[in-house]
């Protein structure tokens, strides 16, 4: 077993050096900051903050663990800005990647409930990796040549992004990163193929007001990048009072999950999402799990904010 992991392990590492693609979360509607720059909440005098942590495939060795980071606050009625920050960690520290962005957001108002909003991301990627602790199942340190040189790299970002939204429902369209950039290179006759292709996002969901208690909440994410099959994510959560979430989440030909949050204040909600791997490497991993907690500092105490549905 512990060989089909290492293997299993091996060949992650690999696909994931020749297309790399940016992490994945579950509860992407929440997560929105991170993948589009035009992600606008119009909450004057409140500063949006949250955090997701995601442990991928546990039980699988050299399994990503992944964490970002948000802030954003509108500046006026038109002016939003954020950070975002990204940390995915593959193999155990092999291959660490650490993205640190400066979010603009420019709403325009098309009507009194509809706005488009245009956003730009740029930062940097700062790409790192540790081979030291390579070894065979025999114990050995490995010798393969690929594995010799670790790397420190710097890559400069720039995405963009456009946000249309209401109370009740929205659509976005983003490429977080659209420089294409050649991560790991051929020298001395060695090849080593990675790179950071360009993502391209399409989220959508809408609130269903089923009565006073009960909102309906499904949503979907769709992710294509070159070299990998498009991603789709289906989601439908059930809210009750405001407070209480409960759903359901499928990853066509990947995984289902179960979602939850609950809102321990109006401003402090925390969430968690189980994903079930549906693949035959579901055989080697105990699926993955996913926490974040969303902190919304109100500065205006006399504004009644509206409840956060996405």
């Amino acid at each position: 077993m512990k060989k089909k992991l290492l293997y299993i392990s091996f060949l992650l590492f690999s696909n994931i050096l020749i297309a790399q693609q940016d992490p994945e979360f579950t509860n992407y509607m929440y997560n929105m900051n991170v993948i589009n720059p035009a992600y606008s909440t119009g909450t004057p005098g409140t500063i949006n903050l949250g955090s997701f942590h995601r442990s991928q495939w546990v039980g699988a060795v050299g399994a990503p663990k992944t964490f970002s980071f948000f802030g954003h606050i509108p500046i006026n009625e038109k002016v939003e800005t954020g950070l975002s920050f990204i940390s995915d960690d593959i193999g155990d520290g092999a291959l660490k990647e650490n993205n640190i962005y400066a979010d603009f957001a420019y709403n325009l108002k098309l009507s009194e409930k509809h706005t488009l909003a245009f956003g730009l991301k740029t930062g940097v990627t700062f790409l790192n990796t540790n081979f030291n602790n390579f070894r065979l199942e025999s114990g050995s340190v490995s010798s393969d040549p690929a594995f010799r040189e670790n790397l420190n790299k710097t890559y400069p970002n720039i995405g963009s992004g456009v946000f249309f939204y209401t109370d009740n429902y929205y659509v976005g369209f983003s490429t977080p990163n659209f420089l294409s950039s050649k991560h790991l290179d051929e020298v001395d006759g060695i090849q080593r193929v990675g790179g950071e292709e360009i993502h391209f996002y399409l989220t959508g969901g809408y609130v269903f007001n089923l009565n006073s208690d009960f909102q309906l909440k499904p949503s979907f994410l769709v992710r294509s990048v070159k070299g990998v099959p498009p991603m789709f994510d289906v989601s439908t959560n059930v809210r009750y009072l405001n407070r209480f979430e409960l759903g359901l989440s499928y990853r066509i030909d990947d995984s289902v999950s179960a979602l939850m949050n609950v809102g321990i204040t109006q401003n402090l909600r925390i969430g968690y999402a189980y994903d079930y791997t549906t693949t035959n490497f579901g055989n080697y991993n105990s699926g993955s799990h996913e926490i974040f907690i969303l902190f919304d500092l109100t500065f205006n105490n006399g504004y009644d904010k509206s409840p956060r549905f996405f």
